[in-house]
Parts: C-alpha cells; structure tokens; sequence
C-alpha cells in the first residue's frame, strides 16, 4: 500500500512539475511597508496569461529573504487567496479593447516578517518560470523565468523606509504605430524623490525547476537578466518608431511600437532622499502589440516634385488643394493651413483648397475628429510657390538645307532655378541649359521633339512640343525624245526625289501644265516647245528655294515631194531627155542635209534611180 501511495505521490508531484513549467508568467513586483517595530508587510503581485497559463498561481507562494551576505534568513509560504481578471484595455481611447485575444490574471500575496535592523539590509526575492514562448524580444523566452525582487536598505543608509510602488497596471493592448503614452508613474509612503528608467527584467527558474515548493527557498542573489534578441536591448526592448522611452520625471512611458506581438519590458523607479540613493524598485510587464483598425490616424497627402493635378505639387500655384489622407473612420476635420497672424486660414472640409497670398514654407495642421477622446493630430510643411508651367513658342519649320532654329523658355516660373533643353537625335548642339538658346540645326530630315524641363524650388516641370524638318526638293529630268514630227506624243521621266512634303509642277510652252510626276504630253502643231519642271515642297518649307529643270524638244512638219520636169512630158520615145526638177518642201529644224530617191519609172534591171 505504502508503494502505490509513494507512486502516486511521485506522479503527482511529476505532473505538478509539468504543469508549473507552463505558467506563462506575464509580470509582476514585489514591494514592502515599514509597520513599526521591525515588521514588514510584504507585497507580491503576479500576473499570469489565463489563456495559455495552464498551472494555477503559486499555492502557496515561498518568498526568500537573503541577508547583505546572501545567506538565507527566511522562506515565507505565502497561501494563494484570490486572483482577479485585470479588464481588456489598449492604449488608445478609440480601438476595440476586445480586439486581442490575450487574457492576464493578478494574484496578491501578503506577508508580514519581522525583520530587526541589520548592516547592509536584506533582499526579498520570488522566482518562477516560465514566460510565453512567443515573445519576441527574448532568446529561447518559453525557457527564461523571472525573479522579482526588493533590497531593504540597512540602518546605516537609512533608518525607516517603504519601498516605491507602481500605480497603474499596464494595457493589455498596445496598438501598432499608436503612441503608448501610459502613465508609469509609481508612489512612495516617504516622499522620496523619484527616478524613472527603462531597464532589463530578470531571469529566474528554469523549466527543470520551475516553481519553488513549500520548504524550498529562491536562489540568493544577485540576480541575472534576460537575454535579449538582437538588437533589443535594456534601453531598446521594443520595436518602436520612435523608440520607447520613458520621462525619468513623471514616468511617462511612450514610442510607437511597429511590429505586432509580445515583448517583455522593464521599468525602474529609483528612490532618492537628500540626495542619497535608497534603492531601486523593479518591474517588467508583457506589452502584447496588436494592430488597431478602428484607431483614428490623422493623415495629409505629401506633395510632390511635379505638377501631377491634384493640386498637391510643389510649384502648382498659390491655390492648393490639399487631400486628406485619415483613416476611414474619421468623419470630421479641423485644418489650419499655417498663416500666422490671421484666423480666416481654417476649413472643416474633408478635402479643401487654400488660397496663398504670399510663397513660403507653411506648417498644415490637420486634426481627424476633433473635440473627440479619438482626435488625432497631424503636421506636415508645405512649400507654397507661384505656378510653374514653364512653354516655348516653336519655331517656323523649315526645310534641311541651311536650317536654323531659336529657342527661348517662355511660361510661368521665378527664374531662379535650372533650365534644361534636349533638341532630339541628329541635332546640333543636343541639349543646352539656358533660358535662351540660338542656331540650333539638323543633319537629318524627319520630326523631332523638343523639350524643355525647368527645375526651380524643389519642383519640376516640362513641357515638349515637336517640329517637321523637311528634305529639300531637287528637279531632275530623264531621258526624253529631243525632235519628232508633228504631232507627237510622248512621257517625260521625272527623276526627281520624292517624300511626304514635295510636290511637282510641270510647264510647258503651250501654255498647258501639270502637277503628274512623270506626265504625258502631246504637241500637235510643229514647233520648239520648251518645258520647265519644279520640284517644291509644300507650306512646311514655304519661303525656301526650289530647284527646277528646263528642257525643249522639236517638232517638225512631215516633208512635201514635188517635182516639175521640162520639156513637155508627152514625147517621143526616141532617145528624149527630160529634167527633173525637186520642189519638195523640208522643214530645217532637224538641220543637217535631207535625202532624196527617185524612181524614173522604168522597169528592168537595175531599176533606172538617182539621189
């Protein structure tokens, strides 16, 4: 019977174990009260995480109490009584409390010692384990305890003292990119002058021994801290922008915390009187980082360097539109946009427009929900310049012969900033940088764009236009016939370059024309005829030379064959000589000498002829 007992009793105690080491220690304290007489009151305060905390609270509690010497004067097993639900809370009046899913339990344990006056005073320490495995900041956090602990000063630094004592409990919640703005202030009994700071909680027991028992004792001091996570540290234990920090004042604890999750802090207060420091009072607390939908956020779309119609760039002019970028659940706004010295500079339009007598840099002030718990507050500069929309008059085009354009800015701008021209490919120079630029040319036909940027009080602006640089016309006849015999029809080879811009004109010396490229033309009447063909372009080069081509040709009448002969054509046969005599008609035109065949009319052979 004793073997199943003492089994069972193992088990028990084994199980005991198994479920201490899942605590999920939270935060906590310990502090004390001088009652007279030598006797203390001892103050434990533990908070727990009721969700993942399986084991229940220390029952009971053993608090140690070490001389200046580190031996061991007492153990007080503290019974557990009651704990309580610390309520949902963030830091922020207008986010959910019952947005997280954590939950934190408080359990108080109080003791009374007597405790008589002793050289170097006396250190009270609990310890535990173990905290979530999920916190951030912490190597190996499910494996790191915590002690809490408190030095009674002895009689030679001072003779009757209470230990400081926080106030308020942490928020469960902390919203992401929220500011915590928590008061952190702590009370002492005394009066004594009081120091804040951010600091490293301690380490504690492991999960080999995670819960001291009743008959047990803590560690003596001293006591190590956590081991934090690059680059988290005692000073910088949270990801925050702006980093956490504590006024060392009044406590004041803020930062903006950035990234979602938990994390352990620490916080000291330390107690100073006439001068002298007493002690230090600990506590370190789990801040579980949730993101806050609902949490109003004030918001001013930025202006940007180019005008990009919003009404929001830098140089868009003396009128602004300004665009209200709040979270959604802003429904009202106060806006002031920065002049001093007048109350007319105010709007409560979500998105209003303002109209600047004066450039300057202004401070806008915009609040979501005012005159609310949920108003929130935001600033930004505005650089307020006349418009700047600089232009330029483009040149008349030209043709690529002997072209030469000028270019001067134009618009609106001050000035006093940098102008930068880009002419295009085959231009000469390629780009320049003053308002006025002179003789700028083209080597290649085609359309070219041209743009001008100016860049003046942190603003840019550019504006682009394009121009058609067109090919020179050149006239250019083919081969064609120089003389025929009326009439005549023939074309005319027009060798002449083409492209979008050039046209053709052909005249003629009768009067008639035309505008075919290579045309065919009739001349029915004999005659030198002369023609003209221009090669133009159209009105992108008008004023520009043509070059034209003049050819003739020659047309003559067909020839006449006449002959007279002498004597009478009627004779006898008999050895009768007759004279021919040609009176034929040939036109000269041809020149050169004409040709003649006659046939006298005799048959035989060789047939009787002459030239």
């Amino acid at each position: 019977m004793k073997s199943i007992i003492k089994t069972y009793f193992v088990f028990f105690f084994l199980l005991i174990v198994k479920f201490a080491d899942a605590t999920h220690i939270v935060g906590g304290e310990i502090y004390y009260d001088n009652l007279g007489g030598n006797n203390y009151k001892i103050t434990l305060k533990v908070y727990r995480d009721c969700i993942n905390g399986i084991a229940p609270f220390d029952n009971p509690a053993v608090i140690s109490i070490f001389d200046a010497n580190n031996n061991l004067v007492t153990s007080l097993e503290v019974p557990f009584t009651n704990s309580i639900f610390i309520p949902p809370s963030n830091n922020s009046p207008c986010a959910p409390t019952a947005s997280g899913n954590a939950c934190v339990e408080e359990a108080i344990y109080t003791a009374t010692v007597n405790l008589p006056p002793k050289i170097g005073g006396y250190t009270i320490a609990y310890q535990r384990c173990c905290r979530n495995g999920t916190i951030l900041n912490l190597i190996n956090p499910g494996s790191t305890g915590t002690t809490y602990w408190e030095h009674i000063p002895g009689p030679e630094v001072v003779t009757v003292n209470n230990s400081p004592r926080f106030k308020n409990i942490v928020p469960i919640y902390t919203c992401a990119k929220t500011p915590i703005a928590f008061n952190h202030m702590a009370t002492d009994p005394d009066g004594d002058l009081l120091i804040y700071s951010i600091c490293t909680p301690f380490d504690g027991l492991s999960p080999a021994d995670p819960i001291v028992l009743a008959g047990g004792s803590t560690n003596a001091p001293p006591y190590l801290p956590v081991s934090f996570v690059l680059p988290y540290s005692s000073g910088y234990p949270i990801s925050s922008s702006p980093a956490i920090n504590i006024n060392s004042a009044t406590g004041f604890l803020n930062g903006s915390p950035n990234i979602l999750g938990q994390w352990v802090v620490g916080i000291c207060v330390s107690e100073y009187r006439a001068g002298i420091l007493i002690g230090t009072h600990y506590r370190d607390f789990q801040f579980n980082v949730i993101d806050c939908p609902y949490v109003v956020k004030a918001g001013i779309t930025s202006q940007t360097t180019t005008n990009n119609g919003l009404g929001t760039g830098y140089c868009n002019g003396m009128s602004v539109s300004f665009q209200n970028s709040s979270s959604a659940n802003s429904t009202i706004f106060h806006w002031d946009f920065g002049v001093q010295n007048i109350l007319s500079d105010t709007s409560n339009l979500q998105n209003p427009t303002f109209l600047y007598t004066t450039p300057g840099d202004y401070t806008i002030t915009l609040i979501a929900n005012p005159r609310t718990p949920c108003a929130d507050t935001t600033f930004q500069v505005f650089h307020i310049h006349p418009l700047l929309n600089p232009s330029f008059l483009l040149p008349s085009n030209q043709c690529l012969t002997g072209n030469s354009y000028n270019f001067v800015a134009a618009g609106n701008f001050q000035g006093n900033g940098t102008f930068t021209w880009n002419f295009g490919n085959s231009a000469t120079p390629l780009t320049a940088s003053t308002k006025t630029v002179n003789n700028v040319s083209y080597i290649l036909p085609g359309v070219k764009t041209v743009s001008l940027t100016v860049a003046e009080n942190g603003c840019v602006a550019t504006t682009t236009q394009t121009l058609e640089i067109a090919e020179n016309p050149i006239a250019n006849i083919g081969n064609y016939i120089t003389s025929a015999c009326a009439p005549v029809t023939f074309t005319i080879q027009n060798l002449s370059n083409s492209g979008p811009y050039i046209s053709y004109l052909w005249t003629f010396s009768d009067g008639t024309s035309t505008q075919n490229m290579t045309p065919t033309v009739t001349f029915t009447n004999p005659g030198i005829y002369t023609f003209t063909l221009t090669a133009l372009s159209n009105k992108i080069c008008i004023g520009t030379s043509t070059l034209a081509s003049v050819s003739s040709i020659s047309v003559a009448p067909y020839p006449v064959s006449q002959f007279s002969v002498t004597p009478n054509l009627v004779q006898c046969f008999n050895g009768h000589t007759f004279n021919f005599i040609n009176t034929s008609t040939i036109s000269s035109i041809f020149g050169g000498s004409p040709t003649y065949n006659w046939n006298f009319g005799v048959n035989g052979t060789p047939a009787i002829s002459s030239t």
